[in-house]
């Protein structure tokens, strides 16, 4: 009896520290992975299964390596580069991490304006105002005493991108023999090779590895001597969860679209939700529609928690949250006023977050094998190494796409 009450208190502690990589996991089932993701499964079936497969097994590593930081520093990636930095490569960085910063608002806004034209028939510079106005309210539920319940909301709707990406594959299962043959890495020319290094951005999301760093220490503060282990169990178990049920849902999405619309004709989202809604039913359609929506609406207020992290650790100075918010979120609003394809907007914003990706990663690398900053739980050699495979391979394949389409 008193080993069992000793586990349960072990299974409510470890509970308790669960949360910050749910938080950060909402930017990889974004509006940007749901376009790219249909994308690659209508135009190649299965093909590009293993880009999301590696993708996922690379973000967990990179997220936990975020958290890892985070907590036994007691500050946010963005503020540990800036302390290595002087004036004008904190502003030089700062740039390049801003305009990461547009690239995703831009495709969590259009997404959600998508959603709403899909469910409502709201046209979409109306719908993306409504997305910018709902996402900054929530994102007024964080703050140090509300942080546990601006959790609770996210975690929520990542349960609706869940079910809502999800439920195609209820009623029509993949192909298992096909899906496997998915794993093989191949591409199919320079096409195939944009979706992928668009999954990838949209998959391995450089602001999630800002954000995570400042999300474990709101959370849990600095680590000491006496916890920094213990705590960091717990961080591990966070990340392998919130990724495992993020890896599922874009492997889902690519797999609905796989089974569904590959062969059809399928140039944006709303095509797509058509070709699901004609084979699977319009229930199924709509639920997709909510998925978009749940998922436009959480990670575009992620993303604006991210840019302030962003901006207050590489600049040293709060700006206030609707100006934060006009900076990333207007140049989405004025794309979209100009009549520019939303769809082409979600995929070209992943492919700009893709080249972020080294920005992010290396400086994260260093830090996390500095044996003086991780002195009370020091980063091992081989995990070290992995990273640094994860950042190779992440340059090659934008190295990749830029000779394929130089190419033509």
């Amino acid at each position: 009896m008193l080993v069992q009450r000793e586990r349960i208190e072990r299974l409510r502690a470890g509970s308790r520290l669960l949360g910050p990589a749910f938080v950060a996991a909402v930017a990889y089932v974004d509006p940007g992975n749901v376009a790219t993701n249909t994308a690659a499964g209508a135009a190649y079936g299965y093909l590009l299964l293993w880009v999301l497969v590696a993708a996922t097994l690379m973000a967990g590593l990179v997220q936990y390596l975020s958290a890892k930081v985070g907590w036994l520093t007691g500050r946010s990636l963005p503020a540990l580069v800036g302390e290595r930095n002087g004036t004008w490569a904190r502003r030089a960085y700062w740039a390049q991490a801003e305009v990461v910063a547009v690239a995703t608002d831009l495709a969590e806004i259009v997404g959600g304006s998508l959603a709403l034209n899909l469910l409502f028939g709201l046209p979409v510079v109306v719908g993306a105002v409504i997305t910018t106005v709902v996402s900054t309210a929530l994102l007024l539920l964080q703050s140090r005493r509300r942080q546990k319940l601006f959790e609770r909301v996210v975690t929520g709707m990542l349960g609706v991108v869940a079910v809502g990406f999800l439920a195609g594959l209820v009623l029509d299962p993949p192909d298992p023999v096909a899906a496997v043959g998915g794993l093989l890495p191949r591409l199919d020319g320079a096409d195939s090779a944009l979706l992928a290094v668009g999954m990838l951005g949209a998959t391995v999301m450089p602001h999630a590895v800002y954000l995570h760093s400042a999300l474990v220490g709101d959370r849990h503060g600095r680590a000491s001597a006496d916890d920094a282990r213990s705590v960091l169990r717990g961080v591990r178990l966070d990340v392998t969860l919130a990724m495992v049920l993020a890896g599922a849902v874009n492997i889902g999405m690519l797999l609905v679209a796989a089974t569904t619309l590959f062969g059809l004709t399928v140039t944006d989202l709303p095509d797509a939700v058509a070709g699901i809604s004609d084979r699977l039913g319009s229930g199924v359609a709509t639920l997709f529609a909510l998925g978009l929506l749940a998922s436009g609406l959480a990670s575009t207020s992620v993303g604006g928690y991210a840019g302030a992290v962003i901006t207050e650790g590489l600049l040293r100075r709060r700006i206030p949250l609707l100006v934060r918010r006009l900076m990333t979120a207007g140049p989405a609003l004025v794309l979209l006023a100009f009549g520019l394809d939303p769809t082409q907007l979600l995929i070209g914003s992943q492919v700009v977050l893709s080249f972020g990706i080294p920005f992010a990663l290396v400086p994260l690398v260093r830090i996390a094998a500095d044996a003086r900053l991780m002195h009370l739980a020091p980063t091992g050699r081989r995990v070290i190494a992995v990273a640094w495979l994860v950042v190779g391979v992440v340059v090659a394949l934008n190295a990749t796409l830029v000779v394929l389409i130089l190419l033509g």
